[in-house]
C-alpha cells in the first residue's frame, strides 16, 4: 500500500514538535487517500523515539543514524530522503516550515522533477483521482487560495508550524519500524557544519506559549516590552511583536510573529499597540482568542479579536495587569 511520507526532525534527540503536527495532516490524508503514513527519522535515533513515532500517527518508521545526519545539514537529509522516496515510492512527502524543513522540502521536489506547495495552512485528498489539494495564504496573507496537484506523485507539501493539532498520543498502536542503512557520500554533502552558536533564553519559547503577550510600534518603544513580560510571566507565558519592532531593533527578531516571523498558536494571544496588518495576523490567526489593546477604534486588529479595549496602553495595562495578578492570586 502506497504512503504519505513525513520528515520527522530531531532536535536535543528528541522529537521536534513539528513532526506531531505533520503525523495528524498526514494522519488525515491517509484516512481521506486510503493510504498509510510512514516517517522519516534521520539522525541519532533511538527505540524510543521511533515508538514514539508510531504511538502519534506513523504506521511505517524508517530511521537512520548516519553521522552526517546528526547536524541537521540539509544536504544530508536530501540525500537520504530521497533514498527513502525511491525505495517507497510515496504519494506525499511533508515537511514542516522549519529552517531544515522549508530547504529539504523544495530542494529534493526539485530533484524529483515534481512540483511543491509552500506555507501550506491546510490539505485534503480526493481518493477518486489520488489528487491532494492544499490551501495556502497569498498576497501577503490578504487571501487564502486553493490549489490541487497534477497526477505525478510524489506530491510535496511544506506545512506552516502550528497548521495541525497533533493527535493524541497512543502507545497501543502497532507500526513497522525498519533501519536502513542509505549510503551518504561526501559529494552529497557540499555544505559543512563549522560550528553551532546557541541563544540562551529563559522561560517558554514563543511557538510553544499557551499565552502570548505582543507589542507593536505603538509602544513607542523598546522600554514598555518590559511591562509585557511582566504581565506574561503571570500566564507562564511569552512575549513576541510585531515585524516594525523587530526591524526596529527594540526586540530581536526571534520575538517577531507574522507572515516572515514565527507562527504561533496559543490559547490566548494579547496585542498591544498592534494594528492587526495582514502579515501579523497570518502568524497569529490560529489562536484561540485574541485581546486587544489600541488607541485606534478603526485598527483592523478589533476585526479579528475576541475582546478588544479601545484605549492608551499606558493607562489600560497597569489596570489589565493588577487585575490579572488580582484573579490567579484569588
Amino acid at each position: 500500500m502506497s504512503q504519505i511520507l513525513i520528515l520527522a526532525e530531531i532536535e536535543n534527540e528528541a522529537l521536534h514538535s513539528t513532526a506531531a503536527e505533520l503525523l495528524a495532516a498526514a494522519r488525515k490524508l491517509a484516512d481521506e487517500l486510503g493510504l498509510e503514513v510512514a516517517a522519516a527519522l534521520l539522525g541519532n535515533i533511538s527505540d524510543d523515539l521511533s515508538k514514539e513515532t508510531i504511538a502519534l500517527g506513523a504506521d511505517h518508521v524508517y530511521s537512520s543514524s548516519h553521522p552526517m545526519l546528526a547536524s541537521n545539514v540539509a544536504d544530508a537529509h536530501v540525500a537520504a530522503l530521497k533514498q527513502i522516496c525511491e525505495q517507497i515510492s510515496p504519494t506525499a512527502v511533508l515537511t514542516a516550515k522549519t529552517p531544515l524543513g522549508r530547504v529539504v522540502g523544495p530542494r529534493l521536489a526539485y530533484r524529483m522533477g515534481v512540483g511543491v506547495a509552500q506555507d501550506c495552512m491546510d490539505l485534503e485528498g480526493d481518493k477518486a483521482s489520488g489528487k491532494i489539494t492544499v490551501r495556502r495564504p497569498v498576497y501577503g496573507g490578504n487571501a487564502m487560495a486553493a490549489f490541487t496537484f497534477t497526477n505525478k506523485n510524489p506530491q510535496f507539501i511544506v506545512l506552516r508550524v502550528k497548521a495541525f493539532e497533533p493527535l493524541e498520543r497512543d502507545d497501543s498502536r502497532a507500526g513497522e519500524i525498519l533501519d536502513l542503512d542509505l549510503p551518504i557520500s561526501d559529494n552529497d554533502v557540499r555544505v559543512k557544519l563549522i560550528e553551532t552558536v546557541k541563544e540562551e533564553s529563559e522561560g517558554v519559547k514563543l511557538e510553544d506559549a499557551s499565552v502570548i503577550v505582543s507589542g507593536g510600534r505603538g509602544l513607542g518603544g523598546p522600554e514598555p516590552f518590559s511591562q509585557l513580560e511582566e504581565l506574561a510571566k503571570m500566564f507562564n507565558g511569552a512575549v513576541g511583536a510585531s515585524r516594525a519592532v523587530c526591524d526596529a531593533g527594540w526586540l530581536d527578531h526571534s520575538y517577531q510573529v507574522g507572515l516572515t516571523g514565527k507562527t504561533v498558536s496559543p490559547d490566548l494571544y494579547i496585542t498591544i499597540g498592534i494594528s492587526g496588518a495582514s502579515q501579523h495576523m497570518a502568524g497569529c490567526s490560529s489562536s484561540k482568542s485574541i485581546v486587544a489593546i489600541n488607541k485606534d477604534g478603526e485598527a483592523n486588529i478589533f476585526k479579528e479579536a475576541s475582546y478588544g479595549v479601545i484605549g492608551d496602553w499606558e493607562k489600560v495595562l497597569p489596570s489589565f495587569t493588577a487585575t490579572v495578578q488580582e484573579l490567579l492570586s484569588s
